[in-house]
């Protein structure tokens, strides 16, 4: 589906035309020609992402992404930020899908299903504005159907429900505390109304995400140490507090 390169440590995933659904930074509805996974150094403090973005796409020589869409245009083309290598990017493809995952687990986001008491000791979750970059586990889904706007959104859940299950089966966490997701569709493709897990498309996304996440991770960290749970991670947050629970 995706023209895909990797140069600078940008990952380009060109399409004329695609129709994008970004969760990530500026994210939102688009459409553009190409969808980006830029990795960043360590340290990264930048907070002006849009100059960075372009310089970076420009160090890659794929600056052509963002001639044609000015800052403050909406189309612009949808970018992720990571601080995984692009040598760790990896695909995989079924039927009218495909998907591409870089992982990181540097900063784990736990979710214990019986909260702890509020003396617990763990760190529990801090709330902040600014993302933070240190693994983040990013996903760029794309289906060669013509989504109806309540497929796209749900394949966005299709995919983070698949990412979830999967770092949950392999590292014992759901997640981490920048995760994104990038979903994109043909507007000249076959017509799809839903994109739950039992439709052809929500399906696909299932089993591509589960093996790109897995080859990812498989890639970052060859002999099985992932960082894991957040007491064994550098980064993280544990959400242990309790909700009020009431009757509609």
């Amino acid at each position: 589906m995706f023209d895909a390169t990797v140069d600078e440590g940008v990952l380009r995933l060109c399409r004329p035309e695609t129709r994008w659904l970004s969760t990530g930074w500026d994210g939102g509805r688009s459409r553009a020609p190409a969808a980006h996974n830029v990795s960043v150094p360590e340290g990264f403090d930048r907070t002006d992402l849009a100059a960075y973005r372009d310089e970076r796409l420009a160090r890659a020589g794929f600056d052509s992404d963002t001639e044609d869409n000015p800052e403050s245009d909406r189309d612009a083309p949808p970018t992720l930020f990571t601080g995984v290598s692009m040598d760790h990017a990896r695909g995989a493809r079924l039927g009218p899908v495909v998907a591409y995952a870089t992982v990181g687990l540097s900063n784990p986001a736990m979710l214990p299903a019986e909260p702890a008491d509020a003396t617990d000791s763990r760190k529990s979750a801090a709330t902040t504005d600014r993302p933070e970059h240190f693994g983040t586990v990013n996903l760029i889904v794309g289906a060669t159907r013509r989504l109806a706007p309540g497929a796209a959104a749900n394949l966005v859940a299709v995919a983070a429900e698949a990412k979830a299950a999967t770092l949950l089966a392999t590292a014992g966490v759901p997640g981490t505390t920048s995760d994104a997701v990038v979903v994109a569709d043909d507007p000249g493709g076959e017509p799809a109304e839903f994109s739950g897990s039992a439709t052809a498309v929500g399906g696909a996304a299932r089993a591509c995400v589960r093996d790109a996440v897995r080859a990812s991770m498989r890639s970052r960290y060859p002999d099985g140490d992932v960082p894991g749970p957040t007491a064994d991670a550098e980064h993280g947050v544990v959400t242990d507090e309790r909700a009020e629970v009431f009757d509609p």
